[in-house]
């Protein structure tokens, strides 16, 4: 992945050179530019800000010092014809910055920052960078509070999506059950001594941990994961305590432990699909492996009954079109279809959805009328033409009302 900077404080970036960010840049893993704002200014004073029009205190950043470093960054795609970087500008007024987007702007290639000073910068930098240039631009936050400058949101952002691009972290595995990886804080860690004297009392490694029995520690995992949040923060918990349409039945989202029924109960709703196109499709056949890793692109729920898994929905903006919400594996145990579970999946699903996302969007088979029929009468319309996931498939939209 490329990253470039845009700041009038180079040196504030410095730290991206320590830890795991640099050493993937020297291990050639992430590619991370800084760039002078300063230096495409002609005035022997370097100005790259002056008074707003309308009045008012504080300064602005000017456009033309920015037009110029943003056509230098769009000159130097280094051959690769047609590339153009999606440009963030952190700033309080733009969308927050959580796992889900930093998960996003981790699969793009190449990542422009623009950090902002002062007041801002002139909001026409942003129409020439879109309408001109052809540049996707998005006005992130770290939160609801003020900074005095770009460059310290530019070190978290980068952190959080970085870590995120294969080979910067060593072990892959240790991001699936991170805090907010699927909607839940950490579990509570510990490591030797198993008993430890702080002065005043001994303190104990919980039994489990110790125990060897995998289940019995991914039980007792899940359950400090949903009390740590119940505690800290509740509204995390709150869309799936009470969902519409499915009374008392367990709602969460999957975790680890639950891939391999997840895997069963995904072949178990397509046999018949695959009976109908075979050979032209094997139906859907990731390893556990493979299943894991989906926990950290989707936001995944599970559905138990008395302990069963029973159903199952997943979700995600769309690649490259962020204000389509991507709804993708609605499974429902074969005998149990029919009962109403699918349509109330469906629904949860979608109110999950970001509040500027204006369209739901999913795929099914060319040849599953039923489903089809069933999309229908939820409000989904077929796409004409060839569908994007694969021949035997079609796929549908609903705008978002």
């Amino acid at each position: 992945m490329r990253i470039d900077v845009i700041t009038i404080f180079p040196d504030y970036l410095a730290p991206l050179e320590l830890s795991l960010i640099g050493k993937a840049r020297r291990d050639g893993v992430l590619d991370v530019r800084v760039h002078d704002l300063r230096d495409f200014t002609h005035d022997r004073h370097r100005t790259v800000d002056d008074t707003p029009f309308g009045g008012g205190a504080g300064m602005v950043m000017k456009p033309q010092p920015w037009k110029e470093a943003l056509d230098a960054l769009g000159a130097a795609a280094d051959g690769g014809e047609g590339m153009r970087p999606r440009l963030i500008v952190p700033g309080p007024s733009g969308r927050r910055l959580d796992q889900t987007l930093a998960r996003e702007l981790a699969q793009e290639e190449w990542l422009a920052f623009a950090c902002g000073r002062y007041e801002g910068i002139d909001e026409r930098v942003y129409e020439y960078a879109s309408e001109s240039l052809g540049w996707q631009v998005d006005v992130v936050s770290l939160g609801d509070y003020v900074l005095n400058g770009g460059e310290v949101a530019v070190l978290a952002m980068v952190e959080a999506i970085g870590r995120l691009v294969p080979g910067v972290v060593g072990n892959p595995e240790s991001l699936v059950e991170e805090s907010h990886e699927d909607g839940l804080l950490e579990y509570p860690v510990y490591t030797k001594p198993a008993s430890w004297d702080d002065g005043s009392v001994v303190r104990e490694v919980p039994p489990v941990l110790l125990s060897g029995d995998h289940a019995a520690i991914a039980r007792w995992r899940h359950e400090q994961r949903l009390a740590r949040t119940a505690q800290r923060r509740p509204d995390l918990l709150h869309p799936s305590l009470v969902v519409e349409g499915l009374g008392d039945l367990d709602l969460r989202l999957a975790t680890p432990a639950d891939v391999p029924e997840l895997m069963v109960l995904t072949r178990a709703c397509w046999i018949e699909e695959v009976a109908e196109v075979a050979p032209h499709w094997a139906g859907p056949v990731e390893t556990v492996a493979e299943h894991t890793a989906d926990l950290r692109e989707w936001r995944t729920w599970v559905v138990r009954s008395h302990g069963r898994l029973i159903g199952s929905v997943r979700a995600r903006r769309k690649p490259g079109e962020p204000h389509r919400w991507w709804i993708g594996r609605l499974m429902v145990a074969p005998d149990l279809a029919g009962e109403g579970l699918g349509r109330a999946l469906l629904a949860f699903a979608e109110g999950q959805a970001p509040e500027d996302v204006t369209e739901f969007w999913l795929n099914t088979g060319r040849s599953r009328t039923r489903n089809q029929r069933f999309y229908r009468k939820a409000g989904y319309r077929v796409i004409p033409g060839e569908s994007e996931v694969h021949p035997m498939t079609v796929d549908l939209r609903k705008p978002r009302r």
